[in-house]
């Protein structure tokens, strides 16, 4: 149903439809929203589910664990610091394949602390073997949660849905939320590949030593190289059912004949539209590329899609201090060996505006061949100065300080 409502309500209610069993939830912003509007629709009697408030975040993830591993549908959702906390319980449920979803609420990590949105979140995260779906919108977030079930459902993998913190889950704008009959035409009521069974004991879980390590970890590789196969599929499924798009692999943007290419993810790529339609009315020939899934990464399809451009422009909300781009890392090993110029733009670092300006000069400086291999976005000169770092490093665009001068 159409409606003006938060972000994070929006995934509340798609959540909801799937009709999860078991919801495991603890607090941490800014995610809170998505787990106290599912408990209100809990006490409504509008879903019914075994609702958990836990003491901690690895609590709530170990409960889903034990949750899951009998054969119910489960779901939680957590942010930054909180995402860290329940780490040992994240590589856990990958390890054992259970197909739990969750919402991750992107936040800076710390310290210092900072509750506002960037990806180091997530990324800390990526090697975990979780699969990764990241939203450019509400809308998106919407509709991959439900996209998220049936996939973690068909693949027996867990599934994080990651959107971007404040920036989208506390904006409020039109969303089609998926409803409940629509859903239950798509998602086939949750049947285990494998579950407990106290009739039936078996241990999971248990150690395994260097006769069986690798066997088990080249399983779960091979399990994960699946995922770019199937979600396509069920991405199309998930759009005919609903009468509209839904986000699949990739999010490309006017890249027919683009010749430079700016890859994102998350809700830069709305911005990032804007500028690569400004550029074209210049006769600019760019596009761009949204990553939705981001692990396994989909390295056919980027390859395919990027196989026009001569430069390349990934803007990174997150990188490796004292190394670099991440995602650029990824696209570099996936475009081997005929590597077009990759520059990497860091942006947006614990919440900082990503603006159309500084992201118009960007691209403006990738087309006639002037940007360097990495660019921080907008940075502070007087801040730096203060802190003796001001002379190495390259910058593009305005300084912070002076968007938000009187």
């Amino acid at each position: 149903m159409l409606q003006q409502v938060e972000g994070s309500k929006a995934v509340a209610a798609a959540v909801a439809a799937c009709r999860p069993q078991v919801v495991c939830a603890y607090p941490i912003s800014p995610q809170t929203h998505i787990v106290e509007q599912i408990s209100r629709l809990v006490k409504s009697g509008q879903l019914h589910c075994e609702y958990l408030n836990v003491d901690c975040e690895t609590s709530a993830l170990s409960g889903l664990i034990g949750a899951s591993a009998v054969g119910a549908r489960t779901y939680t959702a957590t942010s930054s610091q909180g995402l860290l906390h329940m780490a040992e319980a994240v590589f856990n449920v990958a390890g054992l394949g259970l197909p739990i979803v969750m919402t991750v609420a992107n936040r800076a990590l710390g310290a210092p602390i900072n509750i506002w949105n960037d990806h180091s979140d997530s990324m800390s995260q990526r090697d975990s073997g979780w699969v990764q779906l990241h939203a450019s919108s509400n809308q998106a977030a919407a509709d991959l949660h439900v996209l998220a079930f049936r996939l973690a459902e068909t693949a027996s993998l867990p599934v994080m849905v990651c959107m971007d913190g404040f920036v989208l889950t506390h904006a409020v704008e039109r969303v089609d939320v998926p409803d409940a009959a629509a859903v239950d035409a798509y998602l086939p009521p949750f049947a285990p590949h494998e579950r407990l069974d106290p009739d039936d004991p078996v241990s999971i879980g248990a150690m395994v030593g260097p006769e069986a390590f690798t066997e088990v970890r080249y399983v779960a590789h091979r399990r994960h190289q699946r995922v770019p196969e199937v979600l396509p599929a069920l991405s199309d499924e998930l759009a005919h059912v609903l009468g509209r798009p839904v986000p699949g692999l990739l999010e490309p943007y006017r890249l027919e004949d683009a010749d430079t290419v700016v890859v994102a993810l998350g809700s830069v790529v709305g911005t990032l539209q804007d500028v690569v339609d400004a550029a074209r009315t210049a006769g600019r020939r760019v596009g761009v590329l949204g990553l939705t899934l981001y692990r396994p990464f989909p390295a056919d399809a980027v390859r395919d899609a990027l196989a026009g451009a001569s430069r390349v422009v990934v803007v990174e909300r997150a990188f490796q201090t004292g190394v670099g781009g991440i995602v650029t890392d990824d696209l570099r090993r996936s475009l081997a060996p005929t590597v077009p110029a990759l520059h990497t733009v860091v942006a947006g670092l614990g919440g900082r505006p990503v603006t159309r300006a500084s992201l118009q000069a960007v691209v403006e400086r990738a087309v006639v061949g002037d940007l360097p291999d990495l660019t921080f976005l907008d940075l502070d000169d007087a801040l730096l100065a203060r802190e003796g770092a001001l002379a190495t490093v390259e910058r593009i665009g305005v300084p912070a300080a002076a968007e938000v001068a009187p």
